[in-house]
């Protein structure tokens, strides 16, 4: 692009103004020059102190408040604001509450100019996990002043892993970038993709009616297009607790795989409704036991953005 920014940081929020403001922080503290990149706040009609924290880093951040009156499942349409609204090559998409590693950023862009193939690149998240029973503990050990030294923390210990550490240690190297389903691990609390790719395979789907999968929904159509996934590990970042309803994301997750089904001609798509027998982390397995044919989710998802 002709500006000179390079990343444009995507963060949805919803009544999340504290959360939000860790993430901000973080990003007050890159190793990438603030001029360099650019923060834009999906906001689903927060009714909080969400613009008071917004303001509050307007001097030390280029930060762009994108605000819409909210529907209950307003972070696909969020997402897209900023999306559309970018200005840097690489748009990396955060969490509310995720706090970036003063490298992270910079992580994210050597990765992409590493190769001149797109690239879907999964950032590492200490303390995340799916239903947050150790949230008093974690918070103990959290800054939210100063990230990296949480994660330097919380790296030096086994209880705090990213909740994908045992797939990732499966591969040497971590690379499973040739799985037949490598988009299963693409999460957006912490990844990025080329602002023009994410724009030619559709942004993310805004006729999905729950959250979750959503993320999955975007990455398979990255991994149809050609985007090859790769996780760096310098992409570090930490979640910062808050409460969770696994029970109810999950309920909320398969009415989504069911509009996946009826959206992509996949054979892989039907699987996702196997929770919890086949989940994220054994998925490709059982693609693998079952034979399914990769080229064919390649095909169907190019046919059905």
């Amino acid at each position: 692009m002709a500006n000179s920014r390079r990343c444009s940081v995507v963060i949805p929020t919803y009544n999340r103004a504290d959360l939000l403001g860790y993430t901000l922080e973080s990003l007050t503290r890159q190793s990438l020059p603030a001029d360099r990149f650019e923060v834009l706040v999906g906001d689903d009609g927060s009714t909080d102190h969400t613009t008071s924290v917004v303001d509050r880093y307007r001097d030390r951040l280029d930060l762009h408040h994108l605000y819409q009156e909210h529907d209950g499942v307003g972070a696909t349409r969020a997402r897209n604001a900023c999306i559309r609204r970018a200005t840097g090559d690489i748009c990396v998409m955060l969490d509310s509450g995720v706090m970036a590693h003063s490298t992270m950023l910079d992580a994210h862009l050597a990765r992409h100019d590493s190769t001149p193939e797109p690239l879907a690149v999964i950032g590492y998240v200490y303390g995340f996990d799916l239903d947050g029973d150790n949230n008093s503990e974690l918070e103990r050990l959290i800054d939210p002043l100063d990230a990296d030294a949480t994660i330097e923390r919380l790296a030096a210990r086994r209880d705090y892993a990213d909740v994908r550490e045992g797939f990732y240690r499966r591969y040497d190297n971590d690379d499973f970038a040739d799985l037949p389903a490598p988009w299963i691990m693409y999460w957006t609390c912490n990844v990025s993709a080329r602002t023009g790719q994410l724009h030619d395979v559709g942004l993310f789907d805004e006729t999905f009616r729950t959250l979750g999968g959503e993320d999955l929904d975007l990455g398979y159509r990255l991994h149809c297009d050609g985007a090859r996934f790769v996780l760096d590990r310098a992409a570090s970042s930490v979640h910062y607790p808050h409460p969770k309803d696994f029970s109810l994301n999950l309920t909320n997750a398969t009415i989504n795989y069911q509009h996946m089904i009826g959206k992509y001609r996949s054979p892989v798509m039907p699987l996702l409704l196997a929770t919890p027998t086949i989940h994220p982390f054994n998925i490709n397995d059982v693609i693998s036991v079952l034979d399914l044919p990769p080229d064919a989710t390649r095909m169907d998802g190019k046919q059905a953005r």
